[in-house]
Parts: structure tokens; C-alpha cells; sequence
């Protein structure tokens, strides 16, 4: 992991233009209103050790602990976001794209504004589901939370 390539990637992210459509990009995907970048990816299906899974779960959550630490020197402590609440959420309203998927992919994230720029930044591990990958993942978007 390089926490200032993350970094970096993440404050160009805060001023690069969204998509006009869904679809896959240069750094993930993204939409209209949101970019996500997939900073760290590995262990799904085709490895199939579960024991491998939990390690990468556990060096991915450091990791996002690590870049969590530049951005909240930069922005401000946050408390982690429970993504639980608003899968739950998702059966009785429409929840905005990336919450709603970035809520069946991660368990909790951490949420700045992103003062000046109009946006938001979330910070997640991907590692809901034991059968996909685990993937550390950065939102940057101009749809609140939901």
C-alpha cells in the first residue's frame, strides 16, 4: 500500500468531473454525481481461503486506518459510519447511488465533507461478502449521505 498515492488519488477525485453514465472508469467506477476508486483489491472467489480472506480483511482495514489518519489530520476526526443502518434502509426507500451499493459492499465507512469542493468522501473495506473481493475503496461524490 502507498497511503500518498491513495491520498493523492482521493484529492484529485474531489475536483475531477463525474461521469455522464454509469460505468467502469480509469480508477473503478463511477456515475453521474459519484467516482469510486478502488485502491486496494484482492483475495475473491478464485482464491477461495477463507483463512487468506480474514488476513487481507484485517491489512486492508490498517490500511484504511493509515490513509484514514492523513485525511483526518486534514479534515477533521470522524466517527465510523454504520453502512448497517442504511442496507437496512434499502427495503423500505431508494437509497442515492454509491451509498446504496457502497452499503451492500461494506460495513462501515468514514465520512467527511469535503468543505470548499462540494463533495464527500467516504473511505470503506469492501468485505461483506466472503465470496467477492475485499477491496479498499475510496467514494468521492456530491450526494449527501443518505
Amino acid at each position: 500500500m502507498n497511503i500518498a498515492q491513495h491520498i493523492a488519488l482521493i484529492d484529485e477525485l474531489c475536483f475531477r468531473p463525474f461521469p455522464a453514465e454509469h460505468g467502469p472508469s480509469d480508477v473503478g467506477f463511477g456515475g453521474p454525481g459519484h467516482h469510486v476508486a478502488v485502491l486496494e483489491s484482492g483475495h475473491g472467489p478464485r482464491d477461495g481461503d477463507p483463512a487468506e480472506w480474514a488476513v487481507t480483511v484485517e491489512q486492508y482495514e490498517k490500511d484504511r486506518d493509515a490513509v484514514y489518519e492523513v485525511l483526518a489530520s486534514r479534515w477533521g476526526d470522524v466517527a465510523p459510519w454504520n453502512l448497517q443502518t442504511v442496507l437496512l434502509r434499502t427495503g423500505q426507500e431508494e437509497i442515492p447511488e454509491p451509498w446504496a451499493r457502497l452499503a451492500a459492499r461494506a460495513r462501515v465507512a468514514w465520512l467527511w465533507e469535503v468543505q470548499g469542493t462540494g463533495r464527500w468522501v467516504a473511505l470503506a473495506v469492501a468485505d461483506r461478502d466472503a465470496s467477492d473481493e475485499v477491496q479498499l475503496l475510496a467514494v468521492v461524490t456530491q450526494t449527501a449521505p443518505p
